[in-house]
Parts: structure tokens; sequence; C-alpha cells
């Protein structure tokens, strides 16, 4: 009786580590070490979403940049409204160019166009002195500051 179990005992035995190891996948140490068997997670993987940048409303853009730009110059309530009624108007009429697609060479005689329309605009809405303020912010904004190239001194071995 003792043979005939023996044989059985161990063929039960073989196929339960065969499921286990056909189950988890796992080599020795059963997941114990990074090393051996299974290196993926269990849980499915999305592909990332990109999200699409939001079109942002003239008015949006405006609002963004007129804090830094009355803190900047110093505009009064008058001043800022003024402003931001220019900006907003040059800004939409620059959306609209770019939703258009027009030529390059229409598009930059167009650009160019409202940046006149807009700087006439802000001399005569503006006193001179904010109005040139307002000139130098925006080529400062406009202007990447160059970064200085350091060089670097060596120290020699004393050998």
């Amino acid at each position: 009786m003792k043979k005939i179990l023996q044989p059985i005992f161990l063929l039960m035995l073989m196929t339960m580590c065969a499921d286990a190891y056909a189950q988890f996948g796992m080599g020795r140490g059963m997941g114990r070490n990074p090393y051996t068997g299974r290196r993926q997670s269990l849980a499915p993987q999305e592909p990332m979403r990109q999200e699409k940048p939001e079109n942002l409303t003239a008015e949006q853009i405006v609002d963004q940049q007129m804090p830094a730009l009355k803190e900047a110059i110093g505009l009064t309530v008058f001043e800022e409204a003024v402003v931001r009624t220019i900006l907003i108007n040059s800004v939409q009429k620059s959306i609209e160019l770019q939703l258009l697609k027009l030529d390059q060479d229409k598009i930059k005689t167009a650009v160019e166009k409202i940046q006149k329309e807009q700087e006439e605009a802000l001399k005569n809405g503006l006193p001179e002195e904010k109005y040139l303020a307002f000139v130098a912010l925006q080529e400062e904004g406009f202007k990447k500051p160059k970064k200085e190239k350091k060089k670097k001194k060596r120290k020699k071995n004393k050998s």
C-alpha cells in the first residue's frame, strides 16, 4: 500500500509546484529576489494622456500680464483700464491672424500694422513717461538676458 501512495504523493507534489510556478511566474525564491521572476506590475498600464493646452482668450492673456505691468509701471486705475483695453484689442487681432493662416508676408505686414496701432493708442492714452516705461518693459520682455560665461580656473596639482 505504501508503494502505491508514494508515487501518487510525489505526483501531487510535482503538480502543485508546477501550478504555483505557472500561476505566479516566479523562479527561485518566489519573488523575494528582484532579479528573478516576474518584473512587471500586476496593475494594467494605461497609455499616458496628453492634455491639449487650453486656448486662452485675449482677455485671459491680458489679465495674466496686467499685474506685472501695473506693478512695474505704476499705473493708476484709469491708465490700467486704458492699457488693458488697448492690449485686448491688439491681442484679439493677432489671435484672429493666427486663425486665418495666411502667407508669411501677409502675416508679417499685418502684425506690424497691429503693433503700430497699439503704439499710437498707447502714446495717446498714457503720459509720456509711463509710455516710455511700457516700451522699455516690452523690450526687456522680448530680449533674453545674456548669460555670462565664467572661465573655471583649474588648480594645479603639487607633485
